[in-house]
């Protein structure tokens, strides 16, 4: 007996050595990669699936990827599957991940009024995106706070709109449902029938709540406590006026295009203007829409939403480095914005995000068009940049995927949750020698 408890008790330090030896981005991923594993299990538990219905695996475990990566791509109807327990856990999975599974393992610590180490302080850092480890306690108790505010504001508006066609009981976990996944930038909803909010196209009040949640969790925590806390645009940060500026340029230009591109009401166009950039809900249907809107919307996906919020892409501060230095090349001005210089490190890093994103979205397209032969091009180019976009739109072709498929884009929304960078970093280059080499010209363009 004694041995096998020194057994176990070996076997536990290692796996505790290993642990500790991972670096942030590989802990942050290997969270996300066991909480989706973890939930399509749960998903399949007969007790949470609704009569006459059957849930495969691989529809499971894409099921719980969406969620996880709050993307909202579906192949299997939420409201038709699953009994309300199992949509609560499709609720929860999208609330983690939105968080962040660090973030709320933290929380968890805090709420146990234990000390929170270095290591998961450095794991929220990297998760939130933040530059230094000062008031990360205090930051995730705000993150946590804000979230609830958010979403049952969100809650108790929508609730006023489901009531009128719901029994009250069923409207309350409607609305529950709706705002977490909207805060959250998910797209998911329990309305049934794959129907998204089509439903609701001309209902104003639904479609205004539904934009300022996803805006206000697709600008990023960090940028809503510093309006919060200076109140005056002149005085928030850097990273703020870009973000708000960059935000509502593509609001208003997304709008514009898309309301003159197709055949939908001005309150549609802004809608999908910003849905488009991470959430994914749906007022209109999309294998309707021009290519020339679905350019559009393929655009706002690939963008996205801000850095430490909910929603994925390339980011705000991304699209609006790369302007910044293409406007510097053509005319030999200084990268800067709001009489800030722009550090050159960050103009890099913004290239190096995109072409990753780009990348991986012709990698991804490229499958598709192997596997699924009689889709369109257009259509599973859209369906892949929505996925990596974490958005969740679709013309309508996912749910009818070959599980080869469906695999490729559990890979694309994951891998857009976790974004270029923190899957460049799962690989530790070490070069051999610290050699400098002597510097060359070479001809661009």
């Amino acid at each position: 007996m004694s041995l096998r408890f020194w057994k176990i008790n070996n076997v536990k330090r290692d796996i505790g050595h290993y642990f500790k030896k991972l670096s942030p981005g590989r802990l942050i991923s290997l969270s996300f990669a066991s909480m989706i594993v973890l939930g399509s299990i749960v998903l399949m538990f007969p007790a949470l699936i609704n009569a006459g219905c059957n849930v495969k695996f691989i529809d499971a475990l894409f099921t719980s990827t969406s969620a996880v990566c709050v993307t909202g791509l579906t192949v299997l109807d939420v409201a038709d599957t699953w009994r309300p327990v199992g949509r609560a856990i499709v609720a929860l999975l999208i609330q983690i991940g939105g968080l962040g599974v660090s973030s709320v393992g933290v929380g968890f610590i805090i709420a146990a009024r234990k000390r929170v180490n270095f290591k998961e302080r450095l794991l929220v850092k990297e998760a939130l995106n933040v530059n230094n480890f000062k008031g990360l306690v205090k930051l995730v108790k705000a993150v946590l706070f804000m979230t609830l505010c958010f979403e049952t504001v969100g809650m108790v508006l929508s609730f006023t709109v489901f009531v009128q066609d719901y029994p009250p009981l069923k409207a309350l976990g409607i609305s529950a449902f709706h705002s977490i996944s909207a805060f959250n930038n998910a797209g998911f909803d329990i309305i049934g029938g794959f129907n998204s909010l089509t439903s609701y196209a001309n209902n104003v009040p639904l479609n205004l709540i539904t934009c300022l949640l996803i805006i206000f969790g697709g600008i990023g925590f960090l940028v809503i406590l510093d309006i919060i806390n200076k109140r005056s645009f002149k005085r928030l940060t850097l990273h703020s006026k870009i973000v708000i500026v960059t935000t509502a340029a593509l609001l208003i230009v997304g709008t514009i295009l898309l309301w003159g591109s197709n055949d939908i009401s001005l309150m549609g166009a802004f809608f999908y203007s910003t849905s488009a950039r991470t959430a994914g809900f749906a007022t209109y249907n999309i294998g309707n829409f021009s290519n020339a809107g679905l350019l559009v919307l393929m655009a706002l996906m690939f963008i996205g939403a801000s850095p430490g919020s909910t929603g994925g892409g390339i980011k705000t501060t991304t699209f609006f480095s790369l302007l910044q230095a293409t406007k510097s090349a053509a005319t030999n001005a200084q990268r800067a914005a709001f009489k800030r210089k722009i550090p050159d490190i960050v103009i890099i890093k913004a290239f190096i995000v995109t072409l990753f994103a780009s990348m991986f979205v012709i990698l991804g397209t490229f499958l598709l068009c192997i596997f699924e032969k009689n889709c369109t091009f257009l259509q599973l180019f859209f369906e892949e940049v929505s996925a990596f976009g974490t958005v969740g739109l679709s013309t309508g072709i996912t749910p009818d995927f070959c599980s080869a498929s469906k695999i490729i884009l559990i890979i694309t929304m994951f891998a857009g949750r976790l974004g270029p960078v923190t899957i460049a970093s799962l690989w530790i280059f070490k070069p051999d020698a610290n050699v400098s080499y002597s510097e060359e010209n070479i001809a661009i363009g």
